[in-house]
């Protein structure tokens, strides 16, 4: 029982410490508004990352071509770990490394966001593909822990989760997914009963 009331504190304590923090709110912001112009303009959102970052990518994907809130029109959005068949063909002819890159070379356009996960920051296929969409014109929205120098230089608007711990930061880039989502629906669309 212990266990358990220490890990809610601890992610309370994390959301406690965003919530006044300024830059950090701003940030979301940001990543909100660079969504929504580029849907705005008709272009879409990509998404990467591995493992439960993975899982994320492919949940807030489904978040904007279903729906979030309420019902709407769908969005354009494509999660970039979905694709048996693409993943495993990329990293056989190209190397895991090159499994986001080679996507967003494929499927990215100039106005379209890539929104990267990776927790430590320092995932080698996160910062190609992030690369391959900034060389592209492709927005990039950055989300990781604490360690930032990596990620950092690539991105238009990062998000940094203030801990080294993978599970609170991965329950804060879910949560602050959700932010985007919300403000995305409520920004672009009227509520609908």
């Amino acid at each position: 029982m212990d266990q358990i009331r220490k890990q809610i504190e601890e992610s309370i304590d994390l959301k406690k410490k965003v919530l006044s923090d300024e830059p950090f709110i701003k940030a979301i912001k940001a990543a909100s508004d660079l969504c929504i112009d580029s849907l705005k303009n008709k272009h879409k959102i990509l998404f990467a990352g591995n493992g439960g970052s993975a899982a994320d990518a492919q949940h807030l994907a489904a978040e904007l071509v279903n729906k979030f809130g309420f019902d709407r029109p769908g969005l354009p959005a494509i999660a970039l770990t979905t694709d048996t068949s693409i993943l495993t063909s990329i990293s056989n002819d190209y190397g895991f490394v090159r499994l986001f890159a080679r996507q967003v070379e494929s499927l990215g356009q100039k106005g379209d966001v890539l929104i990267a996960f990776s927790t430590s920051g320092s995932s080698a296929n996160i910062l190609e593909g992030i690369k391959e969409a900034q060389a592209r014109g492709i927005k990039v929205i950055g989300f990781s822990g604490q360690f930032t120098e990596k990620m950092l230089p690539f991105c238009d608007v990062f998000i940094s989760v203030p801990s080294k711990e993978t599970p609170r930061i991965q329950e804060m880039h879910i949560m602050i997914g959700h932010i985007i989502c919300s403000a995305i629906e409520n920004r672009m669309f009227a509520r609908t009963k």
